[in-house]
């Protein structure tokens, strides 16, 4: 997974301008068109044409489908005026914070994955899946609370609520549509994470062995922490510091401080390092 990451990272460095910029706000466009346009269709005929289907696009040639699944919205009724609301903010964020060329490839790899799987199952199990881009934002938001953890938002507008917490309610949603759904739908939001863990998997793996390497380091680390809080917390009292030794009138208070006439500028040293050391010269 680090080898993957690493060769999208120099391909986002070498090509800067590679994808479509504003990528979700089309997405989000679209998706509110079909919406609208949904509601105005009493059959619903329109919305099954946009879902991804492998037996569609192979037998009556309806290629469209391999994009528009992406433009299927995720709720009939109004609420799902804030879920665009939030995917585009969530997507726009990454955007920005990626890049364009590494935020298209996190899509469109989740898309690739998608119609991969579902051609898989329908060549060799003989069995057509529909499918919405559904699990693919849910992956994108994955992406997002691992990046931004301790955001806070209001759900609702009203309920204040980490991103962190959202992306735990959404994870046992996974789990939950695992057991439940029966081959191969179940198989989908596993799938959709693979596209996750391909720029997410070796950080979480190099933070799982630093975890597992035991309290040892963690406490040696801790000790260091508190002894350089210490030693910042002393430099605020004092009044002299050794240019050589680092040792201040707050910590040493029977030393003798004192400054060199021969240096270039004002440097203080101690008694022990006034007649010896190297002087400043600029």
């Amino acid at each position: 997974m680090k080898k993957l990451d690493r060769a999208i990272s120099m391909f986002c460095y070498k090509h800067p301008r590679f994808g479509v910029a504003n990528l979700m706000l089309i997405i989000v466009i679209g998706t509110g068109a079909m919406w609208l346009m949904s509601m105005m269709d009493t059959t619903q005929s329109l919305i099954g044409l946009l879902y991804f289907s492998p037996e569609m696009i192979i037998k009556h040639g309806q290629v469209w489908r391999i994009l528009s699944f992406m433009f299927v919205p995720n709720s009939g009724s109004v609420l799902e005026l804030l879920f665009l609301y939030f995917y585009y903010w969530i997507g726009s964020t990454l955007e920005r914070n990626w890049g364009t060329a590494r935020f298209n490839i996190f899509v469109f790899g989740g898309m690739l994955l998608t119609i991969l799987y579902g051609f898989a199952v329908y060549l060799f199990g003989g069995e057509s899946i529909a499918v919405g881009g559904h699990f693919i934002y849910m992956s994108m938001f994955f992406s997002f609370a691992t990046l931004f953890p301790n955001m806070q938002i209001l759900l609702f507008f009203i309920i204040p609520i980490r991103i962190k917490w959202l992306a735990l309610l959404d994870a046992v949603y996974f789990v939950v549509m695992i057991i439940q759904n029966s081959f191969p739908y179940n198989l989908l939001p596993v799938i959709a994470m693979l596209n996750y863990f391909v720029f997410f998997g070796g950080s979480l793996i190099d933070e799982l062995k630093r975890f597992r390497k035991g309290n040892g380091k963690t406490s040696r680390e801790f000790r260091r922490k508190v002894t350089q809080i210490k030693y910042e917390d002393n430099l605020k009292d004092c009044t002299y510091k050794c240019e050589v030794c680092g040792k201040t009138d707050a910590e040493y208070p029977e030393l003798e401080f004192r400054y060199c006439s021969r240096c270039a500028g004002y440097h203080c040293f101690c008694s022990e390092h006034i007649n010896n050391h190297v002087h400043f010269t600029e």
